[in-house]
C-alpha cells in the first residue's frame, strides 16, 4: 500500500490503528509512517555513516588525551568505543530496521505518546546546537581558503552561505542524503589517508618521543577515552531508527554491526589519531589549525581546508537534521521539508560564533555532560522494552493509536530515566556505561509491579 501523503504532517493523528504502509516516497517525502520502502544497500548505507562520522569533535578529543594516554591506548581505546557503538547502534536499531519506523514512533512503547517528546528533546537540542557549531567550524575552514587563495575573509559571508546551502541540500532527505554521503565519504576517506601518512612524516620523531615511548595508563582514564570516543556517538544510538528503516530488509544483524564497525572505525581511528599525534607534536589543538600544521605546501593545505569544510555538511545533514526534523513532525505536525527548514535557521540561535570561544569550554562541557547523563539510560530503557518486555513484537496499530495504550507518560519510563541519570552524573567519567544496568533493570521492575504502567506493559 502506498500513503498518499508521505511528507504529511502527522499519519496518524486522530487515527485508531496504524497508517498506510509507505512503499514508495520520492525525494524530501519523509514520513513518520512505518515504511516497506528500504532506499539503501548495504555499500550505501556504510558510506552514509563513514560519511556521517566525520566529526570535529573526534579531532578535539584525540588531542585532548596527550599526556595521559599513550599511542597504542589512545588506538586500543577508539576501537573499544567504536566496537561497543556497533554493536548497541544494530542493537537498538532492530525495530526501525524490522518496522520500518522511526526512533519518535519506536520509543512510544516505552515512554508514550507524550513522554516520548523527553528523549526527543534530549536528542535533538544537541543536535541543533552542534548543527550551528559545526557549520561554523566549516565556515572558518572556507573562509581560511577564501583569504589564502584571494585575499578575502569574511567568515559572516561564508557561515551564513554555507548555513542555507545545508538547509538546501536537508530538504532533499534521504534521496539527498544516501547520494551526498556515498560521494562525500570517497574524498574524506581519501584525504585523512592523506593526512595520516603527511603527519607521521612530518612529526615522526616527535611523536616517538612524546606518544610512543611513554607509559600511558590502564586505568580509569584508559576507560574514561573509550567513553570520549563511544561519546561522540551516543546521540546517534538512540535514534538509529531513522536511518536503519532505510536499510534493504535482507541485510542481517551480524552484517549491520559490520558496516557499523567498517564506517565508524577508520574514520574515527584517522581522525583521533591525527589528533593525537599532531597535537602531541606541535602543542597546537584547535582543528583547522591542526590540518593546517600538517600540511606542507598550499595546494594540499586549500584541499584540505575544503575536505573541513565538506565533512561538516555530510555530518551535519545526516546526524544533525533528521532527528529534530523528526521531532518537529512529531510534535507540531509538519512537513519534512518545512521541519528541515525550521531546524536549519534554529542553529543560527545557537550563537555558535560564542561557543568556539575559549570562555565558552566550562559552559559547552557543562552542557554536554548535562544532555550525555539521559543518553544512556534513555537507550537502556529502549532496549529491554523492546527486548526483554515485547520479545522484539510490535503492534503497530497501537504506536499510532493516540488514544491507545500507549497514551500519555509512562511512569516506569520516567522513573527509571532519573535512576540512570543520577547514576552516570555519580560517575560522570563513564556515565554512558555506568547508567546502563540502573536503568535498565529499574525499569524492567517498575513495568512488572508499578500499577501505573500496567497498560504500557499490556499493550
Amino acid at each position: 500500500m502506498t500513503i498518499t501523503d508521505t511528507a504529511g504532517t502527522s499519519p496518524e493523528a486522530g487515527a485508531h490503528h496504524a497508517p498506510e504502509i509507505i512503499d514508495h516516497k520520492g525525494i524530501g517525502e519523509e514520513s513518520l509512517a512505518p515504511q516497506e520502502t528500504r532506499i539503501m544497500d548495504p555499500w550505501s548505507y556504510l558510506f552514509a555513516w563513514l560519511g556521517g562520522c566525520v566529526s570535529i569533535g573526534t579531532f578535539t578529543i584525540g588531542s585532548g588525551l596527550v599526556g595521559t594516554l599513550n599511542l597504542l591506548q589512545v588506538f586500543l581505546a577508539i576501537a573499544i568505543g567504536c566496537t561497543v557503538i556497533g554493536l548497541a547502534l544494530m542493537i537498538n536499531g532492530r525495530a526501525g530496521h524490522k518496522y520500518g519506523i522511526p526512533f519518535m514512533v519506536q520509543a512510544r512503547s516505552a515512554f508514550g505518546f507524550t513522554g516520548t517528546r523527553i528523549p526527543a528533546l534530549v536528542r535533538s537540542v544537541p543536535a541543533i546546537v552542534w548543527f550551528g557549531f559545526q557549520s561554523w567550524i566549516g565556515a572558518g575552514a572556507l573562509n581560511l581558503v577564501s583569504e589564502t587563495l584571494f585575499g578575502y575573509s569574511n567568515i559572516w559571508v561564508f557561515f551564513i552561505g554555507f548555513q542555507f546551502l545545508q538547509i538546501l541540500l536537508s530538504v532533499l532527505g534521504f534521496h539527498g542524503i544516501k547520494w551526498l554521503e556515498n560521494i562525500g565519504s570517497v574524498f574524506i576517506i581519501a584525504s585523512l589517508v592523506y593526512m595520516f601518512v603527511s603527519v607521521i612524516g612530518k612529526y615522526g620523531e616527535e611523536i616517538s618521543a612524546n606518544l610512543i615511548n611513554v607509559e600511558g595508563t590502564w586505568g580509569a582514564p584508559f576507560w574514561g577515552a573509550t567513553m570520549l570516543f563511544l561519546g561522540i556517538y551516543s546521540t546517534m544510538m538512540l535514534n538509529v531508527s531513522d536511518y536503519s528503516r532505510e536499510l534493504r530488509h535482507e541485510v542481517g544483524p551480524v552484517r549491520q554491526v559490520a558496516i557499523y564497525a567498517n564506517s565508524i572505525l577508520p574514520a574515527t581511528l584517522f581522525m583521533g589519531l591525527i589528533g593525537l599525534m599532531v597535537s602531541g607534536a606541535t602543542g597546537e589543538v584547535d582543528p583547522i589549525k591542526v590540518f593546517s600544521n600538517a600540511v606542507d605546501n598550499k595546494p594540499l593545505l586549500i584541499i584540505t581546508l575544503l575536505f573541513i569544510a565538506f565533512a561538516q555538511v555530510t555530518t551535519n545533514i545526516l546526524n544533525n537534521v533528521v532527528p529534530p526534523a523528526y521531532a518537529l513532525m512529531d510534535v507540531f505536525k509538519l512537513p519534512f521539508k518545512t521541519s528541515a527548514v525550521v531546524v536549519g535557521l534554529l542553529a543560527f540561535a545557537t550563537f555558535p560564533w560564542e561557543l568556539v570561544k575559549d570562555e565558552s569550554a566550562a559552559g559547552l562541557s557543562l552542557f554536554i555532560q548535562t544532555y550525555s547523563a539521559f543518553l544512556g539510560p534513555i537507550f537502556a530503557i529502549l532496549v529491554v522494552d523492546y527486548y526483554v518486555l515485547r520479545r522484539q513484537e510490535l503492534d503497530l496499530d497501537k504506536l499510532y493509536d493516540v488514544d491507545g495504550p500507549y497514551r500519555g507518560m509512562n511512569p516506569a519510563a520516567l522513573i527509571a530515566m532519573a535512576i540512570g541519570v543520577v547514576a552516570a552524573l555519580t560517575f560522570s567519567a563513564v556515565s554512558w556505561y555506568a547508567s546502563l544496568l540502573p536503568a535498565g533493570l529499574s525499569y524492567y521492575l517498575l513495568m512488572l509491579y508499578l500499577p501505573s504502567a500496567r497498560r504500557f506493559r499490556e499493550g
